[in-house]
């Protein structure tokens, strides 16, 4: 096995590759109140949904420590990518850095990248399958690293949510706002900027109107559409992520569509009804 994928676990994996011996997935804590978990194969997003609804403070992740992602790196790969969560919402990619020296300090004859996604969830997934699939093609490990460089400079990630209160309990939203927002059914359409942040583009008054001004920012900002694929990761709403499957292909071509349910981080940033989109 010539390479490994490293990903935090905010990056949704198709099942596949689950069981791809040159996948790793390195799992991130969960808390809300007192009930903590890891974001693992044992999570359960219908017991982890009920605990964020029922709990009036806001969920919170802890990154992995350097020392799990020392271990990951310790394999029969030469060529080693990581991919995390975004620097700007998690300590995921600096803990990685640190996990990458550690390991250096031993034994340097491995390539380790550590790459800031510069978003989350799908955006994860979209670099990690492409570093797979630029592996497989025989490409150097230099051109590898530049390729996928080249790509999240265009990828674009955008979510809408249903259900604000994440949001309103971590202190991004106002209680009037969140109010406001809930009674009139607004949903504000939001994206990931260049550096991993996050910003409202948009809204719409429902949930389609919200989810159609999303496909709608897709279909404007989309370069070569043709060559990419559409991914979408939705929080327990799986009829919404085919809807809005159906908004973009009905406009644009795409190579593939890929549809995922939201893991734990994920779940946490998205809630019970959100949809996050990467292209």
């Amino acid at each position: 096995m010539s390479y490994k994928i490293v990903v935090d676990s905010c990056c949704e994996l198709p099942e596949k590759y689950k069981k791809d011996p040159h996948f790793e997935i390195v799992p991130l804590g969960l808390e809300v109140g007192d009930y903590r978990i890891m974001d693992d194969e044992h999570f359960n997003q219908k017991e982890f949904l009920e605990q964020v609804a029922s709990c009036p403070q806001c969920p919170r992740s802890s990154c992995p420590s350097p020392e799990s992602y020392r271990q990951a790196f310790e394999s029969e790969a030469e060529h080693i990518y990581v991919v995390t969560l975004s620097g700007n919402l998690s300590g995921s990619y600096n803990s990685a850095m640190v996990g990458r020296q550690m390991y250096l300090e031993e034994d340097e004859s491995k390539q380790i990248y550590v790459m800031d996604s510069c978003s989350a969830s799908c955006g994860e997934t979209q670099l990690a399958l492409l570093a797979a699939s630029l592996e497989e093609q025989g490409l150097s490990f230099e051109e590898v690293v530049s390729r996928l460089e080249a790509f999240r400079s265009e990828m674009n990630t955008y979510f809408v949510l249903d259900n604000l209160e994440t949001l309103r309990k971590n202190g991004r939203l106002s209680g009037v706002k969140a109010l406001v927002a809930s009674t009139l059914s607004i949903k504000p359409v939001m994206a990931g900027t260049m550096d991993g942040r996050i910003e409202q583009i948009g809204q719409g008054i429902g949930i389609r109107k919200g989810l159609q001004k999303m496909a709608d920012a897709v279909v404007r900002n989309v370069v070569r559409s043709e060559e990419k694929t559409l991914m979408i990761t939705h929080c327990n709403c799986p009829e919404r992520a085919e809807s809005v499957k159906r908004m973009v292909t009905s406009k644009v071509s795409v190579k593939d569509v890929v549809i995922m349910d939201t893991a734990g981080v994920s779940s946490m940033y998205a809630n019970d009804g959100g949809i996050i989109v990467t292209i």
